[in-house]
């Protein structure tokens, strides 16, 4: 038969494993192949598409106005609105301020100067009263019973010297017909002398007695405001106490004593040896409330090496009892005032390197870097030596944007004060945001006083 040469020519069976491993391994190499290539094309689009938004972003958000749309904080050719404020002549007080107490003009400790038990009280706690008021009473029957003693006393002693002066006289009398012994004339002169002395003693004796019956009414010894009684009625008082019935003291007039800077000496006493009248001010803690109004008085002799001060004493008349002893106290005294002089809010004035400058507004609405030279200062306004005219315009809000040449929309303070200026300045940045427009390639504008930066415009994919 023909089956075995047909056998031997054909090609000895091959295992499946062996016939189809090689091409599966090739075929799957390529696709990871292909898809490591399509992974790193993903990777470069998406991170070309990231890396070129911060750029369109950076160019409509801080490039200048116009095709871009604004940059941040409204570009550089943005309208920036602004409060200002004219300068103006005008009067400037010039104070020395200082803090100070209050001190009385004079306290005392109203006491019995006489022993006894207290029978009245004639005042009530915090009454006003005058000098020479009696305030109180102290049994007085012990000092009427030695009044009487005295005054019997005396009367015995005057009958005696009367008697020895009638006797007296009449041996003078018998010695000049010599009819007695001069001896004896000059005893009885003797013993005239002697009940002389008795009588001024007693005298003496009876003043006392009644100086000791007046100190049994106790009275004000300065006239002023009584404080809580120190003693109530009924008990027994002594010359020797030390706490007393009441305290007086004087409230009008008031005193202050305050301290300056040993510097302010010179211009102090140069107004005092030209006999002007300082006028002083008294003020409460907070420099909101005016107390008193009074002049100086004089200043202290010598000054206070501790604390480089000097002390200063101003009176008060204190109609309505503002001031109280010992009371904290802001005094502020007018040493001198500038006439007609350029004036211009505190608030316009800024610091820098080179000294203080302001920012003075043009015609055309910009504005420029002036420097100047600030004077004394009252309440907000300054006044100023150089740099700037009555008339100008100064900006005094909204200055931490400004750049010199930069456009601005002024807002002049108005009468409403200036919580009525932050108001309406609030009001005209809001309308300068909302009236915004967006730039050429779709960057919204962004003139907030956040700095928010403008969103990208939208890209469409390659």
């Amino acid at each position: 038969m023909n089956t075995t040469p047909n056998n031997q020519n054909s090609a000895p069976p091959t295992p499946p494993g062996a016939v189809h491993n090689q091409p599966a391994t090739a075929s799957g190499r390529w696709r990871w192949v292909l898809l490591i290539i399509a992974l790193a094309a993903a990777a470069y689009f998406v991170w070309g598409r990231n890396s070129s938004a911060p750029a369109d972003s950076q160019s409509g958000a801080g490039g200048p106005p116009g095709a871009n749309g604004p940059g941040k904080g409204g570009g550089k050719n943005s309208v920036m609105p602004v409060g200002v404020a004219d300068a103006t002549v005008s009067d400037v007080h010039i104070y020395l301020s200082g803090l100070g107490s209050v001190t009385p003009e004079a306290t005392a400790t109203v006491k019995s100067r006489v022993d006894g038990q207290l029978m009245k009280l004639n005042f009530k706690e915090g009454q006003v009263v005058k000098a020479g008021a009696v305030l109180a009473e102290i049994d007085s029957r012990p000092y009427q019973i030695l009044l009487t003693q005295a005054e019997g006393q005396l009367a015995r002693d005057s009958a005696l010297l009367k008697a020895a002066q009638i006797d007296l006289k009449r041996y003078q009398t018998l010695l000049a017909q010599d009819s007695i012994a001069s001896q004896q004339v000059d005893t009885q002169a003797a013993l005239v002398k002697q009940y002389g002395g008795t009588v001024m003693s007693d005298q003496g004796t009876l003043a006392n007695a009644r100086l000791q019956l007046t100190y049994s009414h106790v009275t004000a010894p300065i006239g002023g405001r009584l404080g809580l009684r120190q003693v109530d009625l009924g008990n027994v008082v002594h010359a020797s106490d030390t706490t007393g019935i009441v305290i007086i003291t004087q409230l009008q007039p008031i005193t202050a004593v305050f301290s300056i800077p040993e510097d302010n000496i010179p211009n102090v006493m140069k107004q005092i040896q030209a006999g002007k009248t300082l006028p002083v001010e008294a003020w409460d803690r907070d420099q909101k409330n005016k107390l008193a109004a009074g002049k100086l008085v004089t200043l202290d002799n010598q000054v206070d090496s501790t604390t480089g001060t000097v002390k200063l004493k101003a009176v008060f008349a204190n109609d309505d009892y503002a001031l109280f002893p010992n009371q904290f106290v802001n005094v502020r005294m007018l040493l001198h005032t500038r006439k007609d002089a350029t004036v211009i809010p505190s608030a316009a004035i800024q610091r820098g390197s080179s000294g203080n400058f302001v920012y003075v507004v043009k015609a055309d609405k910009t504005v420029s870097i002036r420097q100047i030279t600030a004077g004394p200062t009252e309440g907000e306004l300054t006044a100023i030596n150089d740099g700037i005219a009555p008339g100008e315009t100064v900006v005094v809000d909204g200055l931490d944007k400004l750049r010199d040449g930069a456009k601005v929309e002024p807002i002049k303070r108005g009468p409403g004060g200036a919580e009525a200026d932050a108001e309406k300045l609030v009001n005209a940045r809001k309308a300068h945001r909302r009236h915004a427009k967006p730039g050429a390639n779709g960057d919204a504008a962004s003139g907030d006083k956040r700095g928010d930066t403008a969103k990208p415009a939208a890209q469409t994919q390659p």
